[in-house]
């Protein structure tokens, strides 16, 4: 093959590399973290342009399983390797990279001089799939595979079309005329292909000078908020463990080159890292390159990448201090960040803390190594960082984490130069010191409708909850009726309290509708509320608003059993025997006790007691202040009871206001039967039974 003119500039040996990864091919090979399978080898003498060596090398992945399908289907569709192949033949990828090293020094090539150069299929061979790979693996890459040659770049400057660079080798072929090629002597024909393009530029004259560079070390660099940032080169890499420094950050990102200075960890208002960072890279194909590491790894957190502004970096990693500029332009190695330092820590005691002990170590340059953070007004805030010159002092200074100057521990993490930037952009600012806002919001505060509102109405909408522990809360009665409580409306959960604002043992809900009401006192009727140790049968029954002021003002009549509950709960007329609500109902801890029912002759007009009081909160959200709700005065009825005399006035003091007070009987009324009901689930069936053989004239006592 004719070779127009020498070419004196560039490598002497082409290597062709094809990479192929058991998962997807082309433009998204490496973004499903699969494992390689396959590397191929052509060696080309430029001089010559002829080939001098091939090797191909199935990999067996680390994880494959001799059970399972190792490659994907694409990949089987487009070349001759099998799952056969890759468990039979296939060696680890560290074998592979040194059989190959060895390879060439059998053909007296040395792959360590400038004069040999890798070229491969675009960036992602190298940048996403090898040294990602090798990082994951702890496998340390021979110093050729971080200097490569992009063919598709080389074409695009051969054809002089460098604004669109072709797509994949197809395009390739087509930008210089060539056919694909239909015997394959590979794996892969695409590793063919690539070899009869790179002898056509050869043939042609073209000159390989521009070659791509893979940067392993994260360098240091001071970012000013007055730089200008490019938004197309950043990303925001979310999730990372609190632990994270930027060295780790810069490993999850290998093959990519970031910016000098370009990881920025993220701090949480308190100061402390959260788990995100900013990512500056040198141009916009390697920031997206690193968007498709989108659920990557590191170790068994995924991770999530994001685009970003460079306001949003400039935001972190930019400073303004002039001080932090002297401080970090030093050209230390490692910098470290202490925390919990006594308020009146003066250089010298930092300087002690690390030269003391086994670990010994020397901050850089002496006290000028020691940066105190400080607080506008000059007072420090127990942070301070300190420099090191070598990266082999990074362990014995961390090793001293947790050693005390003084009375208190020093707790030390090893820190950025933007962390540096960050806190101490924070600790001038005066905002950082205004109180922080509540972790959870106010609640605000809801209208509270008034009494006369909320017991109105004849619609059977509410339920009332009679038995409850005193401690019970709105929470508790939530829990107790589960799903039914999403029917509950808006400040629909009402307390019902004694005169003297103890609680009553009783409450009022509000549904959404009669059905929701019905269906509710049908299914929680009787039922157990658990309550610490305690547990304690409910009584439900369905009611109206109406209902709910009857029992506010002192009138209710018997409950209705909710299996049978057709006519109305509390009856809306009638002379109806003064009834105050419960302060104590025994339930299921005494089960040989239930209310005692009583023939009461007619009593004069309604006396009016002081009336229970009802507090609410809102539903469903956390409850909020109560707030007293009073029935209305009532005067009394024409023909009231005249006031007794001051002697019997006394008397009525002594008496508990939980009692009824009732007339004296006329000598000639007939003794009161009563009847002790033992099965208390049974309760609401002899309330029906008993009311139907008296009058309309009783009494309920609950013992």
């Amino acid at each position: 093959m004719s070779i127009k003119g020498i070419n004196m500039i560039g490598p002497h040996h082409i290597c062709v590399l094809y990479v192929a990864t058991a998962g997807v091919q082309g433009p998204l090979m490496g973004s499903d973290e699969q494992e390689i399978v396959l590397l191929i080898y052509v060696i080309i003498d430029v001089m010559q342009n002829k080939v001098v060596g091939i090797q191909q090398y199935p990999i067996r992945p680390s994880a494959a399983d001799v059970n399972e399908n190792i490659l994907s289907e694409q990949l089987t569709a487009e070349s001759v390797l099998t799952d056969e192949v890759i468990k039979t033949s296939g060696r680890l990828l560290d074998t592979a990279l040194n059989e190959f090293d060895a390879y060439c020094q059998s053909l007296h090539i040395d792959p360590y001089t400038s004069g040999f150069r890798l070229i491969t299929d675009g960036q992602l061979p190298i940048r996403q799939c090898l040294h990602p790979e090798a990082c994951r693996k702890d496998i340390d890459l021979p110093p050729y595979y971080t200097s490569f040659h992009d063919l598709r770049k080389e074409v695009a400057r051969f054809t002089n079309q460098t604004e669109e660079t072709p797509a994949s080798i197809a395009d390739l072929l087509t930008s210089l005329d060539l056919k694909a090629e239909t015997e394959n002597e590979f794996y892969m024909r695409d590793a063919k292909d690539m070899v009869n393009i790179v002898h056509k530029l050869i043939s042609e004259g073209h000159r390989f000078e521009f070659h791509e560079t893979v940067t392993l070390a994260l360098e240091p660099g001071i970012c000013s908020k007055d730089d200008e940032i490019d938004s197309n080169c950043v990303v925001r890499a979310r999730g990372l463990p609190w632990q994270s420094s930027d060295q780790d950050i810069a490993k999850f990102f290998r093959g990519l080159n970031v910016a000098k200075g370009g990881v920025a960890l993220c701090l949480s208002p308190q100061g402390r890292r959260n788990g995100e960072a900013l990512v500056r890279f040198v141009s916009q194909e390697h920031r997206d390159m690193a968007l498709k590491r989108h659920k990557h790894h590191i170790d068994s957190r995924y991770i999530e990448v994001y685009r970003a502004s460079g306001k949003d970096f400039l935001s972190v990693a930019g400073g303004s201090s002039c001080e932090a500029q002297a401080f970090l332009s030093r050209g230390a190695a490692v910098i470290i960040r202490m925390r919990g330092l006594p308020y009146d820590c003066v250089a010298k005691q930092v300087l002690d803390f690390f030269a003391s002990g086994e670990n010994s170590c020397s901050v850089l340059d002496g006290t000028e190594g020691v940066l105190f953070v400080k607080k506008p007004d000059g007072r420090a805030t127990g942070d301070a960082f300190v420099l090191f010159a070598n990266e082999s002092d990074a362990p014995k200074a961390l090793s001293k984490h947790r050693e005390c100057i003084g009375s208190r521990y020093i707790e030390l993490f090893r820190s950025t130069i933007a962390e540096v930037q960050q806190v101490l952009n924070r600790s001038l600012d005066p905002k950082t010191y205004d109180p922080p806002a509540p972790l959870i919001p106010p609640i605000p505060q809801l209208p509270l409708l008034p009494q006369h509102i909320i017991t109105s109405g004849t619609r059977k909408d509410c339920v009332r909850l009679r038995g409850l522990p005193y401690e019970a809360q709105v929470e508790h009665i939530l829990d107790f009726l589960g799903d039914h409580a999403k029917n509950i409306i808006l400040q629909g959960v009402h307390m019902v309290y004694n005169a003297q604002g103890q609680p009553s043992g009783e409450a009022f809900i509000q549904m959404d509708s009669e059905q929701s009401a019905f269906v509710t006192a049908q299914q929680k009727h009787h039922r157990y509320m658990i309550f610490g140790k305690k547990q304690r049968y409910i009584e439900v029954f369905q009611c109206s608003g109406e209902d709910m002021n009857l029992v506010l003002t002192g009138g209710i009549p018997a409950p209705v059993s909710p299996a049978k509950a057709a006519p109305a709960l509390l009856s809306p007329g009638g002379n109806i025997g003064n009834i105050i609500p419960t302060a104590y109902h025994p339930g299921a801890n005494f089960p040989g006790y239930a209310p005692v029912q009583l023939a009461a002759p007619p009593m004069g007009a309604r006396q009016f007691y002081p009336p229970p009081q009802i507090f609410y909160w809102p539903y469903p959200s956390p409850p909020v202040s109560p707030t007293s709700y009073y029935a209305p005065t009532m005067p009394p009825p024409p023909g009231a009871m005249p006031a007794p005399p001051p002697q019997q006035q006394q008397q009525q003091q002594l008496i508990p206001p939980d009692c009824i007070p009732m007339q004296q009987l006329p000598p000639q009324m007939q003794p009161i039967e009563a009847r002790i009901i033992t099965d208390p689930m049974q309760r609401s069936d002899h309330h029906e039974k008993i009311r139907q053989n008296f009058s309309n004239q009783y009494v309920e006592l609950i013992i």
